[in-house]
């Protein structure tokens, strides 16, 4: 690989000593050769966990952190074949058993990690997201263009990204950004180039009432948000129809991905596996978010935790 993903750059020789050429993701991945994908992702993943076990064995280290994107490859390219309720199962189908083969093979790298380390270290397993069957698309901005909240001077006669869509930014007030959600963006004034929203008036109707939307506001989630967060967060029927930003569908519902092929969408739950020799839990533990496992790591390795850090240690009203 031609790409420098190690620090100190030398490091990279001996991983390529190891496994030749490190394959940091699988480089297009939606696509419907299936029998070409399982095969680069199972290539993948069998180089990246033969590293893996290397690092933790040979060398050393205080904190080691690893992401298995193996299995979200292996999610978005073959849930269709083993979900019996998507809607593009087909029964019988040669890849039905290619998820739980992963995962059994997963299972098994995990096993053999932990078993090397000794009995005070701590050990999280975590998922950053859930996933789930991908129904269809929603085309967010071509809802926009027919409400009349984005203009466009002239409608493509064949599917467009966003980006190459000639926008009449003088008389649009909304649009969106596709992806596993919608990120809806106002032109505020004074914020945008071409903004022609009172930044007083956004948040409210033509008669100055709240909008009661339901949907998610970034600046009510997060402490603090980077660069121009979105203004909405818009989950389509429970995520499991996805943002479309393209335009030229003639139809607000799609079933085409305008990224490329893709079977499955994240979802809101996902989940966690905590082993260590000072923490208090047991069983399975509800009500836990994201945000609480890194203020939870913290705790247990006797680190304070940064007064700005958002997020509640699971451990901390518990005897440790």
């Amino acid at each position: 690989s031609k790409d420098e993903f190690t620090h100190p750059a030398a490091f990279k020789a001996r991983i390529t000593e190891l496994v030749s050429e490190y394959p940091v993701d699988v480089k297009g991945f939606r696509t419907d050769d299936k029998d070409w994908l399982k095969q680069e992702i199972f290539e993948m993943s069998r180089k990246q966990w033969q590293v893996v076990h290397w690092l933790l064995k040979e060398q050393e280290w205080d904190y080691f952190h690893f992401v298995d994107i193996g299995l979200d490859r292996v999610h978005h390219g073959f849930w269709n074949c083993f979900d019996k309720q998507h809607v593009k199962h087909q029964p019988g189908n040669p890849y039905e058993q290619v998820i739980p083969e992963y995962y059994k093979w997963l299972d098994e790298q995990i096993g053999s990690a932990v078993h090397s380390l000794d009995r005070e270290t701590i050990v999280l397993l975590v998922s950053d997201h859930g996933a789930q069957r991908l129904d269809g698309g929603f085309a967010v901005n071509e809802w926009l263009i027919g409400e009349g909240l984005l203009v466009v001077d002239d409608f493509p006669k064949q599917v467009t990204p966003f980006d190459k869509l000639r926008i009449n930014w003088a008389r649009t007030k909304v649009w969106s950004e596709g992806g596993y959600y919608a990120r809806v963006f106002f032109n505020v004034q004074g914020r945008e180039p071409k903004g022609i929203i009172p930044a007083s008036d956004y948040q409210t109707d033509d008669k100055g009432r709240p909008l009661n939307s339901p949907v998610f506001k970034p600046k009510e989630i997060y402490h603090h948000v980077r660069n121009v967060a979105p203004d909405l967060i818009v989950h389509f029927g429970g995520l499991y129809w996805r943002s479309i930003g393209s335009v030229g569908h003639g139809r607000f519902h799609v079933q085409e991905n305008d990224t490329g092929p893709d079977a499955c969408n994240h979802a809101q739950f996902g989940m966690f596996v905590l082993v260590a020799p000072n923490c208090p839990l047991r069983g399975e533990y509800h009500g836990a978010r994201l945000l609480d496992l890194a203020p939870t790591l913290l705790n247990l390795a006797g680190y304070e935790i940064p007064s700005a850090m958002q997020g509640r240690s699971l451990v901390s009203r518990r005897e440790q």
